[in-house]
C-alpha cells in the first residue's frame, strides 16, 4: 500500500473514532458504486450523516477542506442517495447531512482535527 494510503486509512479510523465518541453511530465505511466512494456513513440521532475526511501530513498544499469543492460536494449528494437506495432499511425517510473531518499531521492519530457538520 502507497504511504499516501496508508496516510489516508489512518485518518479515517481516527475520524471513526472522532465520530464515534462524540454519539455517531458508524453504519458504513469505505462503500462504494460505480459512482464514487463514501469514506463514512454514520446516524447521529435521527440523521443520516454521509463524511467525507481529508487528511494531509501539512498545509503546505492547502487546508483539507480545500479539496472538496461544489463539484465533490455534488458527488456526495449523489453517493448518498445511491447509498440509501442500496439500504432502504436504513435510509428511508431520513434526513441526510454532509459533513467534512480534515486532519493535518504527518501522524493522524494525533493530528489537528476539524469537523464541518452540515457541509452545503
Amino acid at each position: 500500500m502507497a504511504a499516501k494510503d496508508d496516510l489516508g486509512r489512518a485518518g479515517e479510523d481516527r475520524a471513526a473514532h472522532h465520530l464515534t465518541t462524540h454519539g455517531y453511530r458508524v453504519l458504513d465505511r469505505n462503500w462504494r458504486c460505480v459512482q464514487g466512494e463514501i469514506d463514512i456513513v454514520a446516524e447521529h440521532q435521527d440523521v443520516l450523516c454521509i463524511v467525507e475526511v481529508k487528511t494531509r501530513r501539512s498545509d503546505g498544499f492547502g487546508h483539507p477542506f480545500d479539496a472538496v469543492d461544489e463539484r465533490k460536494r455534488q458527488r456526495l449528494w449523489r453517493l448518498a442517495y445511491a447509498w440509501v437506495k442500496e439500504h432502504p432499511e436504513v435510509g428511508r425517510h431520513r434526513m441526510l447531512r454532509l459533513e467534512l473531518i480534515g486532519i493535518i499531521g504527518a501522524e493522524p492519530a494525533v493530528g489537528a482535527l476539524e469537523h464541518l457538520v452540515d457541509l452545503r
